[in-house]
């Protein structure tokens, strides 16, 4: 969604849903990774859907996929608490997309450190 109010809309849903997230389902399913991330959220023009990119880091990467599931599964229940909370005629269908962005960091850390050694 472009505009300030579009902009200002991912900003609001992106914070509240990090907030569900790490309050209302973490009590629910403590087995969630312990760092997951909002990165971005993409709000339809409509108001009718809204894709969610979530980035979770976790040494296991079993545990980083059953964290993924679970907020999937869960995407009504952050939907209802959404509602609870942000003042909206309706509140957006969520759609969580993986987002590799710290994988991918990790990984060019990596390659980076391994050339700094090879050249010592």
């Amino acid at each position: 969604m472009k505009g300030i109010r579009g902009e200002r809309l991912a900003g609001e849903f992106q914070k509240e849903i990090y907030n569900v997230i790490s309050g209302k389902l973490r009590s629910e399913f403590p087995e969630l990774s312990k760092v997951i991330s909002v990165t971005e959220v993409d709000v339809a023009p409509d108001l009718k859907s809204a894709r969610v990119y979530i980035s979770i880091f976790d040494t296991d990467k079993e545990r980083g996929e059953v964290s993924f599931n679970i907020i999937k599964e869960n995407a009504g229940l952050i939907r209802y608490e959404l509602s609870q909370v942000m003042r909206l005629r309706t509140v957006p269908e969520l759609r969580f997309i993986k987002d590799g962005s710290m994988e991918y960091g990790e990984k060019i850390d990596k390659i980076l450190s391994d050339l700094d050694k090879n050249e010592k």
